[in-house]
């Protein structure tokens, strides 16, 4: 062999040295970069007809298992989404107020009903106390005040979670614009023969940020380009980009209808499962209006119970006026028996005159409210589509009803008109005590239902029995319709209010305990991935020292070769 030809073989173990050694550092310095695999200079021996004449570097790649990769991605997608459920779940158990501990009183549901329940207990053993009756719709008001704030809150994690899809539709595209450019230059890479392998692990990278939005399938084609669908097979990225659009919605609340996000004007929305927006999409569409329909359940039950009692009462000093909630027309059937009863009274409650209205005389809500304003001190009239009575000469007005059953419903005379209503709303999102409520006080008194009545008598009084009445709204099953995650059921209004809550906190604990569970395979598969494909320090500085030990012997074989070839030189001027 040739001086010449050895020397070729040191110069390619001197190159192929350089190779592993700033392979081996480049490993060392991207130890704790995300994303980063450890990467290898495979090298191989060359030949030059029959004879060894040195080595080379064959390529630089990095040995990550596919099958684990898949597996990695498709987790990455159902840790997100497991976070994000677990992370709605508890934000929504913490709107439902808390129970109470030596430090803290009870905020929950349940807990402000009882209060009301205990508040009018007292209220009905004095019901002429205006102290106590203070009390008592100072218990109302503070749970009409949560009902409202709670649903606010339940509105506003939508606003939440539909944001967060806006910027996740963002993330997304931006990630499928790097994959789509990364393919590109993969390509171009692949086919001069150029290590393919920090581009692969950008876009491993890309592709794992793109998994914890959205579950996707993906393949490797021959020549590097990497192809990806969603799982439902809408394509994402092949010879160019599928862009996502979305518009977030302005407002957000219970009947707001969102749009849809789209691929070139086709609606995807139902295709995108799993991962961060999936769960969003089902929070946003799906749990939260369920637990929505459960507030507005109990809302709108507590509206209509406490109304159809409390309208059989009236304020002591009575209104000169009253006006109804109920939306009426005159030409609207009236179907009804049993008799209405208006009198006029004094601040004591005692009797200035009277009229009662039988009922069943009468075939449209008009020719009641004509018979009405008829009698001489009243006003009557349908006025923005209620009922409005009044006094004509400013003095008080009571209303009651006799035996009164108006409609299917068989509800008395003040309920159906809604004239003395307690609670004003149809949901959780507006139930509001009455104006008038708030400017009367709370009403404990009712007019009398004698057959026959004195003018000069107090025929308005305090009545224990309309309190308890009021209690029993509290006490007593109510029935709810199946809705939510809640099944149909007759219950008490603080048992029901305790069943959403429980939903809540059912729905918090599952989706917690999924997220331990879907974190620990999560963990597995990265620590499997990272002992694989990670760098460990320790082995890569051992690998310099012997690549380094490499180099100073093919350097030495170098040095010597030069000496020998200066000898011979030396040799061959002497000569001649």
């Amino acid at each position: 062999m040739s001086i010449t030809a050895i020397r070729s073989i040191a110069t390619s173990a001197l190159l192929a040295s350089q190779v592993q050694m700033r392979v081996a550092a480049s490993n060392i310095a991207n130890a704790d970069t995300e994303g980063y695999t450890r990467k290898t200079a495979t090298q191989i021996a060359t030949v030059t007809g029959s004879q060894n004449s040195g080595t080379s570097i064959a390529e630089i790649s990095s040995t990550v298992d596919k099958f684990l990769l898949r597996d990695l991605i498709a987790s990455t997608s159902d840790l997100a989404s497991a976070k994000t459920l677990a992370d709605f779940t508890d934000r929504l158990q913490s709107m439902f107020g808390t129970v109470s501990t030596n430090k803290q009183p009870s905020t929950s549901l349940a807990d402000s009903l009882m209060a009301i329940e205990s508040a009018l207990i007292a209220l009905a053993n004095t019901p002429e106390s205006s102290t106590l009756a203070t009390t008592a719709l100072t218990t109302i008001s503070t749970l009409v005040g949560q009902l409202r704030e709670t649903s606010n809150g339940v509105q506003g994690l939508r606003a939440d979670a539909d944001q967060q899809i806006s910027d996740g539709i963002d993330t997304i595209n931006e990630a499928l614009e790097t994959i789509d450019s990364l393919n590109e230059t993969i390509i171009i890479a692949k086919a001069r023969g150029d290590s393919i392998a920090d581009l692969e692990d950008e876009r491993n990278q890309a592709l794992k940020t793109l998994a914890g939005l959205i579950d996707v399938s993906y393949s490797v084609s021959s020549n590097g380009r990497m192809q990806i669908a969603t799982t439902s097979g809408i394509a994402l990225v092949d010879s160019t980009v599928h862009t996502l659009n979305y518009t977030p919605a302005s407002d957000v609340n219970a009947n707001t209808v969102f749009g849809a996000i789209t691929i070139e004007g086709t609606d995807v929305t139902s295709g995108l499962t799993n991962g961060a927006i999936g769960t969003l999409l089902t929070l946003r569409d799906d749990i939260l209006p369920d637990v929505q329909d459960e507030l507005d359940a109990l809302a709108s039950t507590l509206i209509s119970a406490f109304n159809e009692v409390y309208n059989a009462g009236t304020p002591l000093p009575a209104p000169d006026s009253l006006t109804g909630h109920t939306a009426v027309d005159a030409s609207d059937a009236f179907s009804a028996t049993g008799t209405a009863r208006i009198a006029l009274i004094d601040d004591d409650g005692n009797l200035l005159s009277y009229a009662d209205f039988d009922l069943s005389a009468y075939a449209t809500v008009g020719d009641l409210v004509s018979a009405i304003d008829a009698v001489t001190g009243l006003d009557a009239s349908i006025t923005d589509g209620v009922l409005s009575i009044a006094s004509s000469n400013g003095v008080g007005l009571a209303i009651t009803g006799i035996d009164a059953k108006i409609g299917s419903e068989k509800t008395d005379f003040s309920a159906y008109f809604g004239l003395n209503d307690l609670l004003t709303g149809t949901g959780a999102s507006d139930i509001r005590i009455s104006d008038s409520v708030t400017t009367a006080g709370l009403s404990t008194a009712m007019l009398s239902t004698a057959a026959t009545l004195t003018v000069g008598d107090q025929v308005v009084s305090h009545s224990v029995e309309f309190v308890q009445d009021l209690v029993s709204v509290l006490s007593d099953s109510q029935s709810f319709a199946a809705v939510g995650g809640l099944s149909a059921t007759s219950t008490s209004l603080a048992d029901y209010a305790a069943n959403i809550v429980g939903d809540v906190s059912t729905r918090a604990s599952t989706a917690a305990t999924s997220l331990l569970s879907t974190k620990s395979t999560y963990e597995t598969l990265s620590d499997a991935f990272s002992s694989q494909t990670g760098v460990n320090i320790d082995e890569e500085t051992a690998r310099v020292t012997e690549l380094q030990q490499m180099y100073s012997a093919s350097a030495q074989l170098y040095e010597v070769l030069n000496e020998l070839f200066d000898a011979l030189m030396r040799a061959a001027r002497s000569a001649g």
